[in-house]
């Protein structure tokens, strides 16, 4: 396993709720555990024949930046209600440009139609183009280029009239 999978693999514990996870492989022993200080601790070893030290990461926080980023969305609720929210369907990287040296897809007031790409995520060196799923109006970009997305997270607000 390498680092970006145990990285996937604390997500997904933070998102499911449980509060261990145990996996052992040929050489590997992963137990993940969260605290009650919204923290993860990951424990890795090999197995005691082999005689390696215990390799023992320092705690990754896992509700840190979710949190910070639920209020951003709510707040504004009222006046957004009239708008459709595109979220992510996957975790990884926002890109609004294709590549570095391209324009972006939409700005705020670009007309889209339903299958117009908006952004690609990049998720394990993969780039996902993310197509609207409705016509109308960009009304605002609710996350920065080059920014970690989770899964479900809102990325536009779109005005369908």
């Amino acid at each position: 396993m390498d680092l970006k999978e145990i990285q996937n693999l604390i997500r997904f514990l933070a998102k499911s709720g449980a509060s261990e996870v145990k996996l052992e492989m040929d050489d590997v022993k992963i137990t993940i555990k969260t605290g009650s200080e919204s923290e993860t601790t990951i424990v890795q070893q090999v197995p005691v024949q082999a005689a390696a030290p215990v390799v023992q990461q320092a705690p990754v926080p896992v509700a840190a930046a979710p949190v910070a980023e639920t209020p951003a969305p709510a707040a504004p609720a009222a006046d957004d209600s009239k708008y459709i929210t595109i979220k992510s369907p996957i975790i990884g990287t926002f890109y609004r440009k294709p590549s570095p040296d391209k324009p972006v897809f939409v700005e705020v007031g670009t007309d889209v139609k339903e299958g117009d790409v908006l952004c690609v995520i990049e998720a394990m060196k993969l780039f996902n183009e993310i197509e609207s799923e409705i016509s109308g109006k960009i009304v605002k970009v609710l996350v920065d280029d080059a920014s970690p997305v989770e899964f479900d997270q809102p990325l536009f607000l779109v005005d369908p009239s």
